[in-house]
């Protein structure tokens, strides 16, 4: 059995919907266990971290990087970092802002540098843009991108910046499972 942990923060609910769909995506793979974890939680939660296969990070992008909540859950993974608790497991990300750009790009950056600086393993997102879906339609590779105006998140992100998130889920639990049982 494979262990996903999808850690977030969402200030007005977005993130949480490509969290959910992230981890929907991971369900659908055999043998996956997956938990939603907010950064809110994390003091309850450094454990589970622990215990995984593979971690997820997702943050909205405000001002051009991640949420003051989700860089205090980076600053206060220190411990874990230096006792290389999450070295060799897999990660992936995804951000969502208000805008097509948003400067997400940097935040998937910062995402992947912070996982790389726990020794982590990046998987990043390998669906091609331009497709009929219109999945991956903000042509990221490095993770996630998706888009939410000042709008619930019952109505954005739109169907294709979820369904980006749900093959992401699939794909990191697709190569957890071929990961875990290669270690």
């Amino acid at each position: 059995m494979s262990q996903i942990s999808i850690v977030f923060h969402s200030g007005y609910g977005h993130t949480r919907v490509m969290a959910e769909r992230v981890k929907a995506g991971a369900d659908t793979i055999p043998g996956t266990a997956t938990a939603l974890i907010p950064v809110e939680e994390i003091e309850a939660r450094w454990a589970d971290l622990e215990a995984s296969d593979a971690i997820v990070f997702g943050s909205p992008t405000y001002m051009g990087n991640v949420s003051a909540p989700f860089k205090t859950f980076m600053d206060a993974s220190s411990k874990p970092w230096l006792e290389q608790k999450w070295k060799d497991k897999l990660a992936a990300g995804f951000t969502i802002s208000g805008s097509p750009s948003g400067d997400k790009l940097n935040t998937l950056q910062s995402l992947m540098i912070f996982a790389m600086q726990h020794g982590m393993i990046w998987v990043g997102n390998a669906e091609l843009p331009y497709n009929e879906e219109g999945i991956n339609r903000l042509g990221s590779m490095t993770g996630v991108m998706a888009q939410a105006g000042q709008v619930s998140p019952d109505v954005e992100p739109n169907e294709a910046d979820r369904k980006t998130a749900e093959r992401l889920g699939q794909r990191i639990a697709a190569a957890t499972a071929r990961w875990t049982q290669v270690s």
